[in-house]
């Protein structure tokens, strides 16, 4: 009994005719009645009631037939399951995130997943959240890091509560420390503080201002327009403070000063996203298990 023959057997239970059953299986319909005719024989009974415009089963053909349904989707499944591990060994990985969690949150998870899985490319696209949002319905990623709440909520997209982090403000230690020397300041305490701010787009522009708006008065810009690396450039330059996560300020090196929000502080919540209507692949499954578990 071979696999292609039970194929063949069901294409023709279900469409009850042969030349339908051909085309279904992409074979030319001799072929396909040969190997009937052969599984017959293997098995010592007919399977169909052959009549002019009319199939239909035997008894015989009736008790084969939810075997090898079973027998079929028994080696789907055993050929997807090695598909998943095959893309564990190689495949890809197309992961999106803000800049300020690319430099904060993903080098250790990133290393873990590498070091276990050493042949999945990782790829990576920097973004603000309304960005990533956007390639992630076109399916241009597998996952994306996203601060919550999303700009444009979309049903299409399935997000898990990832992290909720703190901001802090990051100052040159050459410079007043912010707040008049306080261990730690207020938003209300930036007012009249030159701040170092962000593109137009940026997750932490629009906290920032929002925050500061919420307090009466609008911030005071040293300079604005840059990416995560480039704002924490100009502070340690002295151009101005910065609110940025506390994983950046940690990872900063030294020449910068970090001064905590008194509470209740500032916070964003990060979330990891991924299309609703698309499972992503087994090697983007696995790095979203770590990212949780992280």
């Amino acid at each position: 009994m071979q696999f292609q023959q039970l194929q063949y057997f069901v294409a023709v239970a279900e469409t009850r005719h042969f030349t339908r059953a051909a085309d279904l299986v992409h074979v030319a319909q001799p072929s396909l009645s040969q190997q009937i005719k052969a599984l017959e024989r293997e098995l010592g009974a007919d399977l169909f009631l052959r009549a002019r415009g009319n199939i239909t089963l035997t008894d015989a053909g009736e008790a084969l037939l939810p075997l090898a349904r079973r027998i079929l989707a028994d080696a789907d499944t055993a050929r997807h399951e090695v598909q998943e591990l095959v893309q564990l060994r190689s495949g890809r990985v197309r992961l999106g995130a803000t800049p300020s969690l690319c430099t904060g949150l993903l080098p250790d998870v990133l290393r873990a997943f590498h070091d276990r899985y050493p042949g999945v490319r990782l790829l990576i696209e920097e973004g603000g959240s309304h960005d990533l949002v956007r390639e992630l319905a076109r399916g241009a990623l597998d996952l994306a890091l996203v601060v919550l709440p999303l700009p444009t909520p979309s049903p299409a997209l399935t997000t898990v509560e990832l992290l909720r982090e703190d901001l802090v403000v990051v100052s040159s230690p050459d410079a007043p420390r912010p707040g008049r020397g306080r261990r730690t300041v207020r938003v209300s305490d930036l007012e009249g503080e030159r701040l170092v701010m962000f593109r137009h787009g940026y997750d932490l522009r629009e906290l920032t201002v929002a925050a500061c708006r919420a307090e009466g008065f609008e911030p005071d810009f040293a300079v604005e327009g840059g990416e995560m690396d480039a704002v924490l450039g100009f502070v340690r330059a002295g151009l101005g403070v910065a609110v940025v996560p506390r994983m950046v300020a940690a990872r900063s090196g030294p020449g910068l000063r970090v001064t905590a929000l008194a509470r209740p502080g500032l916070h964003r919540t990060i979330a990891l996203a991924h299309r609703s209507d698309v499972a992503p692949p087994r090697a983007a499954r696995e790095l979203q298990r770590m990212l949780l578990e992280r």
